[in-house]
């Protein structure tokens, strides 16, 4: 399993489940699960939280997203304070934009919520960004990308996380853009989609 979440909204009894065998020999299991049917059962949900890094990190190469328009991909896993952050964007006089990516799979009642479960390390980045935002010559944003199509908006869990819905509420008013991206999944591939509102909550 790629995704550290509980998981437990989207493994339940009877939903298929789609597994790819595992590249790597030296692996303790054979197979990786990548796709799950979803709780209506009239989609499909992808589980590989890399996946949402690789999909915004080629389109911020091919400059495809208009969130970033003006921006310039200039290197990707970048040490910033105590964390790493995905993607570091340079934009005109000398303007640098630092940008964390976060994978998103549970929905409630048409509502994307993040985390789906609570994450100290989810906080401890958007904190930074925050602290970068307020730095002459920076910007900062995080981008929730949500792993299939059956959202209108993306939040923040308070009722899971409060901490951390808190945290994103703080970065805000920092100037920390909060923004959102939908993919279409099918059994064939995941395709980044179009920008989904997001916001703290």
């Amino acid at each position: 399993m790629a995704d550290p979440g509980r998981l437990r909204e989207l493994l339940l009894p009877g939903k298929r489940i789609w597994l790819r065998p595992a590249s790597n020999p030296q692996r303790k299991t054979r197979w990786s699960a990548v796709l799950v049917e979803s709780p209506s059962g009239d989609g499909l949900v992808s589980l590989d939280t890399t996946l949402p890094n690789r999909l915004i990190g080629e389109a911020l190469r091919q400059n495809w997203l208009e969130e970033f328009d003006g921006w310039v991909l200039e290197r990707a896993e970048v040490k910033m304070g105590a964390s790493r952050l995905d993607f570091l964007l340079a934009g005109g006089r000398g303007r640098k934009l630092a940008l964390e990516v976060k994978s998103v799979t549970l929905v409630e009642d048409g509502l994307a919520l993040f985390p789906d479960a609570v994450t100290e390390r989810g906080a401890r980045h958007v904190r930074e960004l925050a602290e970068i935002a307020r730095r002459p010559g920076w910007e900062a944003a995080v981008l929730f990308v949500l792993q299939r199509s059956d959202a209108r908006e993306i939040r923040a869990a308070r009722s899971i996380d409060p901490h951390f819905a808190s945290t994103l509420e703080e970065a805000k008013a920092a100037r920390v853009r909060i923004l959102g991206r939908r993919c279409r999944v099918s059994l064939d591939r995941v395709v980044l989609g179009p920008p989904v509102p997001a916001d703290a909550g």
